[in-house]
């Protein structure tokens, strides 16, 4: 029974860290959104660049 307890106590911790990332990571992208503006719509488009290494033969 106490192993349930201590299990069921690691899920209630994992659930608000998960609440709190989640938070943070809206709060980034209001924040970020914001000082972008418009353009923040289109920052995140795919862009065709070369890659960094070579491919091996």
């Amino acid at each position: 029974m106490f192993q349930y307890e201590i299990q069921q106590t690691r899920v209630v911790e994992l659930i608000r860290y998960a609440d709190q990332a989640r938070l943070a990571r809206e709060a980034g992208r209001a924040r970020r959104d914001a000082r972008d503006g418009a353009a923040g719509a289109e920052s995140h488009t795919p862009r065709f660049r070369r890659h960094r290494f070579a491919r091996a033969a």
